[in-house]
């Protein structure tokens, strides 16, 4: 059974966050989203995300906070499925990482 995506270049943002491994489950991913925890920069244009259907494409970057920490990063793959941490790392850059 297929995840729910708008387009093959795009995923629901609470499905990313939980094959990225930023959330434990969709639920909690959801969760994130509805709370508007999530910053979406997608060309250029800043917005808070209000609903966890909203899509994430490739070259995205989302701002959010996570365990008390701020989390940036970049969108590098949608990914297909949940993988191990390893795989779920490919998925995106970390911007903080690359400032330092």
């Amino acid at each position: 059974m297929p995840e729910t995506t708008a387009s093959p270049d795009s995923c629901r943002i609470d499905v990313w966050l939980w094959r990225a491994r930023f959330a434990k489950t969709r639920g909690l991913a959801a969760d994130l989203v509805e709370k508007g925890a999530i910053r979406l920069t997608h060309q250029g244009r800043q917005t808070r995300l209000d609903k966890p259907s909203r899509s994430v494409h490739v070259g995205d970057e989302l701002v959010f906070a996570l365990a008390g920490r701020v989390t940036a990063v970049r969108v590098a793959a949608l990914g297909d499925r949940r993988g191990p941490p390893a795989e779920a790392r490919a998925l995106y850059f970390d911007l903080d990482a690359s400032q330092t």
